[in-house]
Order: structure tokens, then sequence, then C-alpha cells
């Protein structure tokens, strides 16, 4: 479903950022609020040849910081390198602020992508889908691959692991998932006789 959605926006408007709103929600659980105030000092691309990204969560004043994905690096710096091409094609040189997601012309901050993002998901083909649910992604990407609890309420940035326990039943699935396959395995095996 991402690579549809980025796709999608590639007949929108807004095809240079949206790629890397999307690539955020889902690769990072990017709220859409962290999305908005992200500034380019969040985010060191340079670290460790991954690159790290600062979330400053002001719902409820957790902060965390995690490496980048490298989808989510690539989409970055090339809605970066559009609005440092656009910006000395028009000759601007004084910003409003540092924002990542923001007018080319003046740097002020985009306060709202709801239109956008109802673009996308319309080309895409795709009904109910917000934004949010990115998040939800995230956070059973992280338990299917084996995740714990505590560590996703952390990459979250959950305050409490109660909201965190909603996302367990993925872990019941994964774990039938794997139980079939081993008594498929048993099943395969040769008997063996016991002395």
């Amino acid at each position: 479903m991402i690579n549809q959605l980025v796709e999608a926006s590639q007949q929108t408007r807004a095809k240079f950022y949206m790629p890397a709103l999307i690539y955020l929600g889902a690769e990072h659980g990017v709220s859409k609020q962290e999305a908005l105030s992200l500034t380019w000092d969040d985010i060191n691309f340079d670290y460790d040849d991954e690159g790290t990204i600062h979330f400053f969560r002001t719902k409820n004043g957790n902060e965390r910081t995690e490496y980048l994905m490298p989808r989510s690096k690539e989409a970055l710096l090339a809605w970066r390198n559009h609005l440092e091409r656009m910006r000395r094609k028009k000759g601007i040189t004084t910003l409003e602020s540092n924002h990542v997601f923001c007018r080319i012309i003046n740097g002020e901050p985009i306060k709202c992508f709801d239109n956008a993002w109802r673009s996308v998901c319309r080309l895409a083909k795709i009904s109910d889908l917000h934004f949010h649910d990115h998040r939800h992604t995230f956070c059973s990407n992280l338990l299917l691959t084996g995740a714990d609890h505590k560590f996703v309420k952390d990459m979250i940035g959950h305050s409490d692991i109660a909201m965190t326990d909603r996302y367990s039943h993925l872990t019941l699935n994964h774990k039938r998932a794997f139980q079939h396959k081993l008594a498929a395995h048993y099943a395969k095996a040769p008997s063996q006789k016991r002395e």
C-alpha cells in the first residue's frame, strides 16, 4: 500500500513532499503534528551513514530519536533538494523558518496537508485511510518483526504501555502462523522409534 500511495502522490501538486510524509508515517510512525513540527535541524543525514531523526511530540511532551529508514531518508533528501533548487531558481535567500514541510517561497510551515492526503488516497483508490493509520502500521510491523511491547512503546512515543497493548492481537496471530509452520514440519518429519 505504501508504494501505491507514493505512486499516486506523483499525480498531485504535493508530489515533491508527499512521499517524505508517507514514508515518515509508515516507517517511523510519525503523527501529523510531529511531521509538521519537524525542522531540518532535527535531522542528521550523515550519522553512521544512516542518519537520525528527532521527534518532539507536543501532545504528551515525549521526545524520541530514531535512525532514518532508507526510503524516508531518500524522500527527505529529494524534498530538500527540490526546495533548494526552486529557491535558487527564484533567487530566494531569506526564509521565515527551517521547517521541513513548508512553502517554497518563504519557508512558512505548512499547517495542514489533509486535502493533499485525500487526493493521494483517491488516486490510489484507497478509501477510509487516515494519515494516523500509518502509526498503527508502524507499531504492527515492529511487533511482527519481533519487537516487544516496551520497545514499541518507546519507538512510537506512547506515554503508557496500555496504548501499545492494543496491538497484542498481532503477536498472537504471528505466533499462530509460526506454530502452523511448526506443526507442518512435525507432520513431515519421519517418525522415530522410541527406546
